[in-house]
């Protein structure tokens, strides 16, 4: 379609554009949001570390604690009456300890030198990761002005492998997301976000029938209890039991055996339980249609697409971002994924766990020079020590000699 060479285009920003030395900074904008505060990051050209195609570059975040905020106009885009897929890839090569990895959607004029945490946005999707408890992906649409995240708890990758993200909205307003071009979750904009209220609701004033049975078993009306049940005793003597021979019935009185439980006794007589016939089964609150309910059939509709950005903050720098993609067609969106991501993810997979090898070669190295520096120090120390031990020694000597030589002048003297 001729939208989809168009977005197309815009996919390759950050891609082939690359062999120009200014190709990327050419269609991107880096804002000057928070740099009066010195709170402002930048961005660098690179492929990352443990890529698979060093050429293959996309822009990473840079330096430490920083907000980072950047964003390229793109040809106007319209979901109306079309698909939206939104795709990109980002690597998280740091270890993130707190930051976002998202991207946004912008419609309308927006000022790219001003762009920041308070310009309003269409489309808010991707990763944000806060320690060990949020590893969240954020799904946010925008709906006559205001921003709904979706209802569904999603959760991100938090390797430090890439990773891409897949959006797709239909004119159903049924959607899909994918990630690594497998699908997560799907669903309705009409369920999973508080848009629009509810199409049926549950009737409050609903009460349950007075004839609803809901007794799944009744009693056995035609079980009836055997004649001289009643009179069978809970207990009974012990057959077994006997006299001792040391009984004496006019000492002790009369010998009676010990009570054991009857095993004829079954307890009080029960009827029988059986399926009842005109169980109805669990009498539920029904649901009926939401009198407040007004349908919108542009509900999945965004206002035109006019820029895309990325405004995170991070603690920890070092996420790289690429293959961004908008455009109306799923099946092209995947075909993107098998052409950069699936055929480059198993070299990225060998070249990091090569480099985790020589990090943590170089940490024991690092770990067995501080023990040897350690055990160094220590064997000074205890040199030192008795190097000490023996002047004290010494001295100690020296002041009693020299006492006793006192000794034996004054002596002579007498």
């Amino acid at each position: 379609m001729w939208w989809t060479v168009i977005i197309f285009f815009f996919f390759l920003i950050i891609g082939d554009l690359d062999k120009k030395k200014d190709g990327w900074q050419s269609r991107w904008v880096i804002s000057d949001w928070k740099k009066s505060e010195g709170k402002a990051g930048t961005f660098k050209h690179t492929a990352g570390k443990w890529a698979a195609d060093p050429d293959d570059k996309g822009i990473q975040t840079y330096p430490d604690a920083r907000h980072f905020a950047i964003s390229a106009k793109i040809p106007e885009f319209s979901n109306k009456n079309r698909t939206l897929v939104v795709q990109y890839s980002i690597k998280f090569e740091q270890d993130i300890e707190c930051g976002g990895g998202y991207i946004k959607l912008m419609s309308g004029y927006v000022n790219q030198k001003k762009f920041g945490g308070d310009t309003p946005y269409s489309l808010m999707f991707g990763p944000d990761i806060c320690g060990t408890q949020t590893k969240k992906l954020h799904l946010i649409l925008s709906y006559q002005g205001q921003n709904y995240p979706i209802k569904k708890d999603l959760q991100c990758e938090t390797d430090k492998l890439t990773h891409v993200y897949t959006f797709i909205l239909r004119p159903d307003a049924s959607y899909s997301l994918l990630v690594d071009n497998r699908e997560r979750e799907s669903g309705s904009m009409y369920t999973d976000w508080d848009i629009l209220p509810p199409r049926r609701i549950k009737d409050v004033n609903a009460k349950k029938p007075k004839d609803w049975d809901d007794r799944e078993y009744i009693d056995d009306p035609n079980d009836v209890k055997p004649e001289g049940y009643d009179s069978i005793p809970a207990e009974i003597p012990d057959p077994k039991a006997k006299k001792p021979d040391t009984w004496d019935d006019d000492e002790d009185g009369i010998w009676r055996p010990p009570k054991v439980p009857n095993p004829a006794y079954k307890g009080p007589w029960k009827r029988k339980r059986i399926k009842n016939p005109n169980y109805k089964g669990k009498w539920k609150i029904p649901w009926i249609d939401n009198p407040e309910f007004e349908d919108d059939p542009d509900l999945y509709v965004l206002k035109p697409i006019k820029y895309v950005g990325i405004e995170i903050w991070q603690v920890k720098a070092g996420s790289v971002f690429d293959n961004i993609l908008i455009c109306d067609d799923p099946a092209y969106a995947k075909q993107v994924v098998e052409e950069t991501w699936a055929k480059n993810k198993e070299a990225e997979k060998e070249a990091f766990e090569e480099a985790e090898k020589v990090r943590r070669a170089k940490e024991e190295e690092e770990a067995q020079r501080a023990r040897e520096e350690g055990e160094r120090r220590r064997r000074d120390r205890g040199h030192d020590r008795r190097s000490r031990d023996r002047e004290r020694y010494r001295e100690k000597y020296r002041r009693r000699d020299h006492r006793d030589y006192l000794d034996d002048d004054y002596h002579d003297e007498l």
